[in-house]
C-alpha cells in the first residue's frame, strides 16, 4: 500500500488504482488505507500528572535523576559490614524510611535499618531480620550474607539522562506514577482530539421519549460514547438526525467545521436512504466500501469539508447495533489513537478450544461474539447463540470475539480459534 494516490482519487477515480476494489475490501486492506490518509494533531497543551490517563505525551520523557536517588534497603534487618559477618555485632542506631542514620559503621558494629531506608555509611550488606539471632544489645548472624544483598543501589529503576517514555506514548496508570517518581507535576501532551458523532434515520427516538409502531430507541450513540470515553477524547453528541437532507447537511458541515473526526452511524448501506450518501460525495472526498466481513459489511471512510473550510475526518458505520461496535473496534479505534498522535498495537490473538460447532463461509472475516472460560485449566471459549448483527445483548454477554479469518470456513467442535478480547486489565 503506498500513498502515490490522494484520498481525491480514490474516492472520484476508484479505477486510478489496479488493486481498489470498493466491493469486495478486505478487514487488513481497509485498515491499511485509512492509514494512509490520518494526520495525527500537532496542537500540544501542559496539563497535571493527574489529569493526563489516556492523552499522547508530545515531547520525550528523560529522567532528570536517579529513582531511587540513594542506595537503600529492600527488607527489614540489620546494615552491616560483610567483613563482620562472623563476630558479635553491637547495634549503634536504626535508619527508618526517609529519615537516614547519619553516622557511619566502624568495625564490629551494625545498624537495624527499615525497608526503603538509605544505606549508611560504611554498610555494605543488609541481612534480613529473620536471618540473625539476638545477644544482648547486639546481634550475632545465622547465615554468611554476600555482598550487596539486600540493597537496591541508586538508579535500581531509572538512571540520570534515561530515556523513560517516549513522544507518542499513550498514557496508562501505570505511567502517572512513573513520571511521578520523577517529580515531575506536569506533562505536556497532544491537545485532546475533538471527535462528534450522531445517528441517522427516522425510525430512531430518543431515550425517554414514546415508541410508536417501527420506532426503536437509539441505542448506538451510546455504545459510541462509551467507547469513545476510553480514548480520551473530547466528545461531542449531536443526537439523532432524521432523514432529511436539510437537516443531515447542517449537522454534518457543523460537525465537521467544529472537530476533528465525525462519526455516523446508519445511512451508508445499499437500500438506505442515500442523502448522506449524496451529502458525502457533495461535500468531502469519502470511500464506500463493502468489507468481507461480518457483522459490519457497509463501511465508509474519508474526510469532509465543514462551511468553514476545515476538512474532518469521518467514519460511516453500519446501523445496526452490534456491526457498529465491531467496526469501531476494527477500524476507528485505531485510526482515532493514530490521530490522536500515538502508534495503535495491533489487538492480540490468542488461539484457544472452541467448545462448539461453528458454520461460517469462506472469503470474508466474521468477529462472531464469544464467552471465554477457565475448565480445568485449560481456557476455552463458547460461541453465544445468536450471532444477528441487531442483537445488542450479545455484545454486553459477550468477552471476547471470535475471530475467523476469510480463508476459514466451518469449524467443527473442539477447533483451535482465535479470540480477541473485549477488555484489558489496565
Amino acid at each position: 500500500m503506498t500513498k502515490s494516490n490522494s484520498l481525491s482519487e480514490i474516492a472520484f477515480n476508484p479505477s486510478c488504482m489496479e488493486d481498489y476494489d470498493p466491493n469486495a475490501m478486505s478487514v487488513q486492506a481497509a485498515r491499511l488505507y485509512i492509514q494512509q490518509f490520518l494526520n495525527p494533531i500537532t496542537a500540544t497543551e501542559i496539563i497535571p500528572v493527574m489529569q493526563s490517563l489516556g492523552r499522547v505525551l508530545a515531547t520525550d520523557i528523560i529522567s532528570p535523576s536517579n529513582v531511587p536517588n540513594h542506595h537503600n534497603s529492600a527488607m527489614d534487618g540489620f546494615a552491616l559490614k560483610v567483613a563482620d559477618a562472623d563476630k558479635n555485632l553491637k547495634i549503634i542506631g536504626t535508619a527508618f524510611a526517609g529519615q537516614p542514620y547519619l553516622g557511619e559503621l566502624k568495625a564490629g558494629e551494625c545498624i537495624k535499618i527499615m525497608t526503603g531506608a538509605v544505606i549508611p555509611a560504611g554498610a555494605n550488606t543488609v541481612v534480613m531480620q529473620e536471618r540473625v539471632e539476638m545477644a544482648g544489645d547486639g546481634i550475632r548472624l545465622n547465615i554468611a550474607p554476600k555482598l550487596g544483598e539486600n540493597i537496591r543501589p541508586a538508579g535500581d529503576d531509572l538512571k540520570i539522562g534515561q530515556s523513560v517514555l517516549s513522544k507518542g506514548h499513550l498514557l496508562r496508570p501505570a505511567d502517572l506514577g512513573l513520571v511521578a517518581s520523577l517529580g515531575l507535576g506536569e506533562l505536556c501532551v497532544y491537545k485532546p482530539l475533538k471527535v462528534a458523532f450522531f445517528s441517522t434515520g427516522d425510525e430512531l427516538i430518543r431515550v425517554g421519549n414514546p415508541l410508536n409502531e417501527g420506532q426503536i430507541y437509539d441505542s448506538n450513540r451510546y455504545t459510541l460514547f462509551g467507547m469513545l470515553s476510553r480514548l480520551g477524547v473530547e466528545i461531542n453528541d449531536l443526537g439523532v438526525v432524521p432523514d432529511n437532507p436539510d437537516l443531515l447537511e447542517v449537522t454534518l458541515l457543523s460537525a465537521a467545521s467544529n472537530n476533528d473526526v465525525v462519526i455516523t452511524s446508519g445511512g451508508v448501506s445499499v437500500g438506505e436512504a442515500d442523502y448522506m450518501k449524496t451529502l458525502l460525495t457533495r461535500h468531502g472526498q469519502v470511500l464506500f466500501w463493502k468489507i468481507n466481513m461480518k457483522p459490519g459489511r457497509p463501511l465508509a471512510y474519508g474526510k469532509v469539508k465543514g462551511s468553514n473550510g476545515q476538512f474532518a475526518h469521518y467514519f460511516g458505520l453500519p446501523g445496526n447495533p452490534v456491526a457498529t461496535m465491531v467496526s469501531f473496534y476494527q477500524f476507528v479505534r485505531e485510526a482515532l489513537i493514530t490521530l490522536m498522535g500515538s502508534v495503535a498495537k495491533p489487538l492480540p490473538l490468542f488461539k484457544v478450544e472452541c467448545t462448539e460447532a461453528i458454520k461460517k463461509a469462506t472469503g470474508r472475516t466474521e468477529f462472531q461474539r464469544g464467552f471465554l472460560y477457565e475448565d480445568l485449566g485449560v481456557w476455552k471459549v463458547k460461541p453465544l447463540p445468536n450471532q444477528s448483527s441487531g442483537v445488542l445483548s450479545s455484545m454486553s454477554a459477550a468477552n471476547c470475539f471470535i475471530v475467523l479469518s476469510d480463508t476459514v470456513g466451518n469449524c467443527t467442535s473442539n477447533t483451535m480459534v482465535s479470540i480477541q478480547l473485549l477488555e484489558g486489565i489496565i
